[in-house]
């Protein structure tokens, strides 16, 4: 009779595979556990409420059954498309070349991986989710009668769920999931769960996903590493100061306002590509804006209040900490758009301390919002409104859960 200790290192490595699926069953069972738990606790707030995507997608239903014979004519496409795909697979199978029904848009990274085209059942598999997601897409768009708002949230979730239907995002569809699955026995698989459930533990239930090591990282050392000193603080903000690094120093102070759902350091990543750094090595004396995270107790600070505690009182703290009234600012993003309606305001007031003005990511023209308009029409803004009015700040994993594809310059 063999044990596991005479059967060799290959029945070692197993023994230990199983031990971790053990383990990862256990936290797996823990965590479903704990998010039903927090969701009947909770308020059931999302930025994309469930309900007002129901309400699109039955507008769009309707208006697909009001014409059923453009509905037909669409579904008989599909289905001779696919016949051409069955012929084609067919043909391939038989050892005989076959040109491919559809291709992969230029850029799409989602199969680049050679069995894509060179296997045969999973060009299949390819080509047959491509086909069936264009016609989707095409079905939908072609939809009349929809209101703008409608039609956008329709399009922009239709996206969405095709997008994560891809048959790459799958295992048992993936040829390389399944090649390095092969070449290690299945540790990848354990690899990629533990790091799922990772990423919901950090997120205490909500999936939070880790793009790198964060314990890599240390204020001050590899990030944030340009050295400044707070000069004011207020209940909104500290004013960084950095001091010039240049033998010639600009007598005009320069301030950066950047966007309160970041930290300051999204400027100052490292020296390498440190737009903080860069500003000083010109000659400027510069001034940094760092919001702080908004907490209950700023329940009732609004946009105004972030205006005259942000760069306004920083212009009042520059001023007496360099005896210079005038500055240069640059806004970026978010803390661009304060900075537009400050300008604004103190126009109408006759300031005229701010020389020039630098936008970075900045949109001042808000007649065309872009995808983000899917998440304030009307009864999303009632929605939001009330979710803030009851826990005094918008969480940080709400913004997220949007701005990763509606905000990409300020996702950092």
């Amino acid at each position: 009779m063999t044990d596991a200790r005479s059967a060799g290192p290959d029945a070692e490595k197993q023994a230990e595979l199983a031990r971790k699926w053990a383990a990862l069953a256990e936290r797996s069972q823990r965590l479903v556990q704990d998010f039903a738990e927090r969701q009947s606790a909770g308020s059931g707030f999302s930025i994309a409420d469930p309900t007002t995507v129901a309400q699109a997608f039955a507008e769009l239903t309707a208006k697909l059954m009001a014409d059923p014979a453009k509905l037909a004519e669409a579904q008989m496409q599909l289905w001779q498309e696919s016949l051409k795909l069955w012929q084609a697979t067919a043909q391939r199978m038989l050892g005989e070349a076959a040109e491919p029904v559809v291709e992969p848009e230029r850029g799409d990274r989602r199969f680049r991986d050679e069995a894509w085209n060179e296997q045969v059942v999973f060009d299949y598999i390819k080509q047959s989710y491509l086909l069936t997601s264009r016609w989707v897409q095409g079905v939908v768009g072609e939809v009349e009668g929809l209101d703008p708002g409608t039609r956008d949230k329709v399009d922009f979730y239709t996206r969405q769920v095709l997008s994560a239907a891809s048959p790459s995002n799958f295992a048992l569809t993936n040829p390389a999931v399944l090649r390095k699955a092969a070449n290690s026995g299945g540790e990848n698989l354990v690899k990629g769960l533990e790091n799922l459930l990772d990423d919901l533990e950090r997120g205490k239930g909500r999936l939070q996903i880790s793009m790198t090591d964060a314990s890599a990282f240390e204020v001050g050392r590899n990030v944030a590493a340009s050295p400044g000193k707070v000069v004011y603080q207020n209940d909104l903000m500290q004013l960084i100061q950095y001091a010039p690094s240049s033998e010639t120093v600009h007598n005009r102070p320069l301030l950066f306002v950047p966007p309160w759902i970041n930290k300051f350091y999204v400027m100052d990543l490292q020296p390498k590509n440190s737009l903080i750094k860069w500003a000083v090595d010109q000659g400027h004396t510069l001034f940094v804006v760092s919001w702080v995270n908004p907490r209950e107790d700023l329940a009732g600070k609004s946009f105004e209040d972030y205006m005259r505690e942000g760069p306004l009182a920083a212009l009042d703290a520059i001023e007496q900490a360099t005896g210079e009234e005038q500055v240069n600012i640059l806004g970026f993003c978010i803390g661009g758009i304060l900075v537009v309606a400050m300008l604004a305001y103190m126009a109408a007031k006759g300031d005229q301390r701010i020389k020039s003005a630098t936008f970075l990511a900045t949109m001042v023209d808000f007649r065309d919002v872009g995808e983000v308009s899917v998440f304030i029409d009307e009864e999303q803004l009632q929605a939001l409104e009330q979710h803030v009015a009851e826990k005094g700040y918008l969480e940080g994993h709400h913004m997220a859960a949007s701005r990763a594809t509606t905000w990409p310059t300020c996702s950092t």
